[in-house]
Formats: structure tokens, C-alpha cells, sequence
């Protein structure tokens, strides 16, 4: 795996980390070509159907050979087996929507960064614990700005990502780095099942242009 301290510092600087599956490999290389043209380098791939992970060798391969400064991490990783064959298969990092400790353990044993989903004071703590630098606070839209504010003073120091259902808006996307995460988890909000399933590059490109300067505004 990549060096944990260069895919967050990566993760950081981008202030942003797209996410998303398709079925369709062929339009998953395109989304992230989409992605990478207009300014992403670092996103994550979800393992949310049947075909993720066959889908996501192809793609680690397309990657590598044709966007070498491009970091790629298999997201929805909730098991030690998924996490053992995603790892193997040469995924950059690892994202959980949960908090899974054996999950923790592979990724940490090869200096790589994994990223555990958490929803409550405990389950931080507990990650925290396992020696998890970054958390994603999931589902977000649940959860809202006011909670990345009451733990930050508990667990000072500590970074978290919301994602799931953080909008593409001047509004909240500042309203949660007001609140002090240091980055936003962005799924369907920006790559939409339109524009997978109508192949919207150009709206994609646009779209993913207009959110990076969202944060990069919300973060200065």
C-alpha cells in the first residue's frame, strides 16, 4: 500500500474525496478520467455490488499506467476478507462505512491508511484507539455540522471527513469545514446515478471543477 502519511496529506490538501461504484467498468474508467481532468488525485472506490472488486483491478490497472500521481482506495471495505483482497489487489487506502478492528489491523500492518466509519463518541474513541488518523463520520446528513463540533473538543486533534449526503453548496460545504473537518466525502451529491447511467462527463467535469473551489474557498 501507499504511504499512509502521503494519502492523507493528499486527502487533506484536496479537501475532498470523490466516491462511487458502476457496474459498467468501461464508464467507471471514464467518471474517473472525468475526475482527474478536472483536478481530483486522490478518490474512492465503493464495494457495494457483485463485479466491485473485478471492476476495481481493472481500474487500478487503467490507473496506473496512464495516471501515475492518482491515489485509488476501495471504499465499503467492512470485512477482514474484503480488506485481505482489496489490499492485494493494490488499493492505495481503505475506507469502512463501520468500525471493524481486524479491518484496522491489515491496513495499519502495511503502514497504509484506513478510514473507519464512525456514528458515535465511542466508536471515535474505539478508532482512535485501532490507530486511525482520519475518520469519516457516516451518515453525515444524520449526524450534521453541530456534531463535528461537540466531539472536536473531546477528541482534539483528531481529523474527520463527513460523507453521505454532504451537498454541492457554498453553504454546506462551509458550514462543515466551519465546523473543523478536514475534508468532505463527496458520493452521489456529485457523481449521480444520471450522469453514470446518461454518461454526463461534461456535467461530471464541470460539477467536480465547481466543488473543489467550494472547498478550497470554505477551507481559506
Amino acid at each position: 500500500m501507499k504511504n499512509k502519511e502521503t494519502i492523507l496529506n493528499s486527502i487533506i490538501k484536496q479537501g475532498m474525496l470523490p466516491l462511487f461504484f458502476y457496474e459498467d467498468a468501461e464508464v467507471s474508467l471514464e467518471v474517473i478520467r472525468t475526475l482527474y481532468r478536472a483536478g481530483v488525485r486522490v478518490m474512492e472506490y465503493t464495494n457495494r455490488a457483485k463485479g466491485a472488486f473485478d471492476n476495481f483491478r481493472i481500474l487500478k490497472a487503467a490507473v496506473e499506467k496512464d495516471m501515475s500521481d492518482f491515489y485509488f482506495g476501495a471504499g465499503t471495505i467492512t470485512t477482514k476478507a474484503d480488506a485481505i483482497r482489496f489490499t492485494e489487489a493494490g488499493a492505495d487506502f481503505i475506507v469502512a462505512p463501520n468500525l471493524n478492528p481486524e479491518v484496522g489491523k491489515i491496513v495499519n500492518d502495511l503502514g497504509g491508511l484506513w478510514i473507519p466509519g464512525c456514528m458515535t463518541p465511542s466508536e471515535i474513541h474505539n478508532a482512535r484507539e485501532y490507530g486511525a488518523a482520519l475518520i469519516k463520520l457516516f451518515p453525515a446528513n444524520v449526524l450534521g455540522p453541530g456534531f463535528v463540533t461537540a466531539v472536536s473538543d473531546v477528541y482534539r486533534g483528531q481529523l474527520f471527513m463527513p460523507t453521505g449526503g454532504v451537498e454541492l453548496s457554498s453553504e454546506n460545504i462551509g458550514n462543515w469545514f466551519k465546523a473543523g473537518v478536514c475534508a468532505v466525502g463527496m458520493g452521489s451529491k456529485l457523481i449521480s446515478k444520471k450522469v453514470l447511467e446518461e454518461r454526463l462527463y461534461e456535467q461530471l467535469y464541470a460539477d467536480t471543477v465547481n466543488a473543489l473551489t467550494l472547498v478550497k474557498n470554505a477551507k481559506s
